[in-house]
């Protein structure tokens, strides 16, 4: 008897540990000018059901449209866009509560940063209006430390009304963190910077520059898996740049787009991310259209168009593949919500729901542990 007790207490505690790994923390960054928002939003999220349930939001932060969590998952830093007066700042995360508390912030040193990564040493911020990428160091107590390096892009394009001046929209680590990868839109560049993230000082290099189509407007990237492709897309025009890469070396091998054959509204490109299987790419389109792409990825890296549908909403900004691929979730701007969508992992396919988060202007979404 004491035996097959025994027995049930493991079999249980097995279920409840499982059950336990398919929570984790849904964390969402909004603008807090246009509707009622606190800034950041802890949910808890199923990732096996797609059922959540809101945790916990910070107090008041202004616009903190882009986060990024440290490695431990004990710390978290937005960028809070807000014109000349625009800030980033950090929090300290508990991951079993989702509580967020305010530690510090600082200057971004350049207008509306959109963009924000960060790794052991360094925070790392592309300005949008400024045109600009600053680099902060950390504390040990995870605070943000001193401006380490401000650099400064300059140049334009052909769109004369988005591309007057340099607009860093992002800034992405290489896969083997030796290079920081930045998309400029205002220039129709991506810069390439060797990274030192040991140094005091001068952590970014400028080692190379990688002139994209004029007009197109970099804005996202995304590497493959295996690090071998880089899929960029373009905001202003839909492409989609594919190119091979290896060790800061890129080779364009293909061009495809987001826009509909037929379409004749305002195009606005958003966000871009490969599944984890390697299978599929997806991709949102903003404007008149506010769909979502999905492309089949071939052996070599290129890619073929499975389906485009609405996301249901206004304004997709970012969006997020749940860890195990079952669901994809994405932001809206303008409609105030977050759809949940199924996704085949055989055919690649989305379909909505009709489940959603609803929230004041979500623009960026990032799954965390819960412990």
């Amino acid at each position: 008897m004491k035996k097959y007790l025994t027995l049930i207490g493991v079999f249980f505690f097995f279920l409840n540990a499982n059950a336990q790994q398919k929570q984790m923390n849904l964390l969402i960054g909004t603008y807090t000018n246009s509707c009622d928002s606190k800034g950041i939003y802890t949910y808890d999220f199923n990732i096996d059901t797609g059922i959540f349930k809101l945790k916990q939001s910070t107090q008041k932060t202004a616009n903190p449209s882009f986060l990024t969590v440290s490695g431990d998952n004990k710390f978290v830093y937005s960028v809070n866009e807000n014109g000349k007066e625009s800030s980033v700042s950090a929090f300290k995360f508990d991951a079993k509560s989702g509580k967020l508390d305010f530690l510090n912030r600082q200057n971004s040193e350049g207008a509306d940063p959109c963009y924000i990564i960060n790794d052991d040493k360094n925070v790392i911020v592309a300005n949008y209006s400024g045109g600009s990428i600053s680099v902060f160091g950390k504390t040990a107590d995870g605070k943000l430390g001193r401006t380490k390096q401000v650099i400064q892009h300059s140049g334009k394009s052909v769109n004369a009304k988005r591309q007057e001046s340099p607009h860093v929209h992002m800034v992405q680590f290489s896969p083997d963190k030796r290079f920081v990868l930045a998309n400029d839109l205002g220039t129709d560049r991506i810069y390439l910077y060797r990274y030192f993230a040991d140094l005091e000082k001068d952590n970014l290099e400028l080692k190379d520059t990688i002139p994209i189509k004029s007009g197109s407007g970099p804005r996202h990237l995304a590497f493959s898996q295996d690090g071998k492709t880089v899929y960029l897309l373009q905001e202003l025009d839909g492409t989609i740049t594919v190119f091979n890469y290896a060790m800061g070396k890129f080779r364009r091998i293909q061009e495809t787009t987001v826009v509909s054959p037929g379409f004749k509204g305002e195009t606005g490109a958003a966000d871009i991310h490969v599944s984890e299987d390697r299978k599929f790419l997806y991709a949102t389109n903003r404007g008149d259209a506010n769909t979502i792409s999905t492309f089949s990825i071939d052996l070599s890296g290129k890619l073929s168009l499975v389906k485009t549908i609405s996301t249901g909403g206004k304004g997709p900004r970012n969006f997020a593949i749940v860890p195990d691929g079952k669901f994809v979730l994405v932001a809206h701007q303008y409609s105030n919500d977050v759809t949940i969508f199924s996704r085949d992992k055989v055919t690649g396919e989305l379909t909505n729901t009709g489940k959603k988060i609803e929230l004041c202007s979500p623009v960026c979404l990032i799954f965390a542990p819960e412990k």
